[in-house]
């Protein structure tokens, strides 16, 4: 910001009420409009402001179109200030008038904003006198300006609004709905459309003749937060479907579109493979040219060894393996052999199942220039054992976040009905823990109130019947319009994945399974088989679980299966399918607190 701007954010601040939004130097509508302010209140409307912090002696020549301006002591030819933010609101109104939903239907006024707009120009270096002695007024409208002795930190707060407010013509009413709020933030700011998983951070083209019926936006605190995250290390701890990965996702685009051409580039680490593959694939096609990387933990570790020229381990056994790679790298960065500070920024999903050593070592390939570090929380969804083995402070292994701590606790993505089926299998589980800041607090969901279906109960004698029950429930839900990619069946072992596979390949629906690295292909139309701890950061419409009913299995921890489950159930943003037969703890348990059909 300049000196001129930082005081107007400021005064804005300080003097506008809570319910007014103000978007500072945001790309806006279809074009990129870049405005330096946007202030919108639900029963003003929309202000348009340009601010120029050009002195008297700046000026020397002013009319409707061009200002002559002294800039190093030379002249130069600029367009008037009033001039550029009408252009500015006209591109962002055309847009909103695209949109049945946003104007008036009759009238005189058809077609047309069915709520307040306009725009105007601050000059925080000019006051009044000298705007009306240099005679500007015959080059700008006085009453669209506001000038420096009205913008005073010592200016009453209703003198300001009157003057912001006095830039609208007269004949102006109406007021924003809501949802109407909802859907021009949609339109004005591509940026904070939320689309289904499939298309994640998908801008789809702002200028579409036909707007969608709904549009869902990021929420004020998500937005805020996505765009205001600035340098140094950052901790989100936020319940399943809060929109952490969106977030992440929407900062490592912001990220690489700054960057130079000579910047390095941006690391995405995530524990679970097939999340890894479905962020790649979504970060490869919004920003081409490799600018960021997507790995998961294990496979970046492998990659290090190899580009480095450091062993890798010999034949052992999975486990042994796995944990030799991370050892390796470990003592690669100890001995210099493998550099620190490899990345502008690193963007860390998942970070619940990273174990301490590991966010010590990840922490380490920050560049020291950007300090730029992103770590996504959710110790509810924490379900392997590596990430509790102790209680620590993100402190001891090198983030570096007091005070750069944000908490989403309202989950969006599970329908009302399905968030209280997986929340009354964890209900031990999300009793929020006391800790300081540094801490890891383990989160109970609020649900944002979207009502849905009943979850369905399967209650059958055998997995193989429940197995072959779900997939006629998928071939119905196919003929209710849902893609087969829209379906996965996730299951506790490989035994129930090769149960309900069999069935669905005898009902001859399309489906993949996938029980190896490299098995995963989210972009592919099937129904995608894995175990409930493969599809940890995923989401489907459509989710079964068979099996249920056999939870915990014998000599399993009741509390480690709970965390799995939940994890499994909050995968389903639409539809719900459980099997419930069985003797196990789980089954009882639904039977007896969920009413549902079966």
């Amino acid at each position: 910001m300049t000196g001129g701007e930082r005081r107007v954010a400021e005064r804005l601040e300080a003097k506008l009420d809570d319910d007014y939004l103000i978007w500072y130097d945001v790309p806006m509508g279809p074009r990129n409009a870049h405005p330096d302010f946007c202030v919108m209140h639900p029963r003003r409307g929309i202000l348009i402001l340009e601010v120029k912090d050009w002195r008297l002696s700046t000026l020397r020549q002013a009319d409707k179109q061009t200002w002559v301006i002294l800039v190093d002591g030379q002249p130069k030819h600029v367009i008037n200030p009033l001039e550029q933010a009408r252009q500015y609101a006209h591109q962002v109104v055309n847009a909103l008038e695209r949109d049945p939903q946003l104007v008036q239907a009759d009238g005189p006024h058809q077609a047309k904003l069915a709520f307040p707009w306009s725009y105007g120009v601050v000059f925080p270096n000019i006051t009044r006198k000298q705007f009306q002695e240099a005679e500007l007024h015959h080059a700008i409208e006085p009453h669209r300006v506001v000038c420096q002795d009205e913008m005073l930190e010592s200016v009453e707060p209703e003198a300001l609004q009157s003057r912001l407010w006095g830039m609208f013509p007269y004949l102006m009413r109406g007021a924003m709905s809501l949802p109407q709020l909802d859907r021009v933030r949609w339109i004005m700011f591509p940026q904070v459309r939320v689309q289904a998983q499939a298309s994640l951070l998908d801008d789809a083209d702002a200028a579409a003749e036909e707007p969608p019926s709904i549009m869902r936006v990021m929420d004020l605190q998500q937005e805020q937060l996505a765009r205001s995250l600035g340098d140094g290390h950052r901790i989100i701890h936020g319940v399943a479907g809060s929109g952490k990965t969106m977030i992440l996702g929407y900062r490592a685009e912001a990220l690489a579109r700054a960057g130079g051409p000579g910047s390095k580039p941006i690391l995405v680490l995530c524990f679970n493979e097939p999340l890894a593959v479905k962020l790649a694939s979504t970060m490869a096609a919004k920003v081409p040219d490799e600018r960021v990387h997507v790995r998961h933990f294990h496979k970046w570790c492998r990659d290090q060894l190899v580009a480095f020229g450091q062993p890798l381990p010999g034949q052992m056994s999975s486990a042994q393996y796995v944990q030799a790679l991370v050892d390796g790298v470990i003592r690669g960065v100890e001995r210099k052999q493998i550099p620190s500070g490899q990345y502008q920024a690193v963007l860390i999903d998942e970070g619940h199942d990273f174990a301490p050593e590991w966010l010590k070592l990840v922490t380490q390939m920050v560049d020291p220039a950007t300090n730029s570090l992103l770590l996504l929380y959710d110790d509810a969804q924490s379900i392997y054992e590596r990430g509790r083995t102790r209680q620590f402070s993100f402190k001891s292994v090198g983030v570096q976040a007091q005070g750069r701590t944000t908490i989403l606790k309202i989950n969006y993505r599970n329908t009302r009905q399905i968030l209280q089926v997986a929340s009354s299998v964890a209900a031990d589980l999300l009793t929020p823990d006391e800790t300081d800041e540094d801490g890891i607090p383990v989160l109970k969901p609020i649900s944002c109130g979207r009502d849905g279906e009943a979850p369905v109960l399967i209650n059958l004698p055998t997995l193989r019947e429940e197995a072959w029950a779900i997939a006629e429930q998928l071939k119905q839900a196919h003929h209710d319009g849902f893609a087969w990619g829209d379906m996965a069946v996730l299951c506790a072992d490989w035994k129930t994945m090769d149960l309900c596979a069999h069935a669905l390949r005898q009902q001859k629906l399309p489906h993949a399974v996938r029980k190896r690295p490299g098995d995963y292909r989210p972009e592919a139309d099937t129904i995608k088989v894995m175990t409930m701890k493969a599809s940890k950061g995923l989401e489907f419409p459509v989710v079964a679980l068979p099996g249920v009913g056999h939870m915990p299995v014998p000599d399993e921890e009741e509390h480690e299966a709970a965390r799995v489950l939940y994890v499994a159930a909050t995968r389903a943003t639409h539809r719900l399918m459980l099997g419930l037969g069985g003797d196990g703890h789980f089954g009882g348990k639904l039977r007896a607190g969920t009413t549902a059909s079966t």
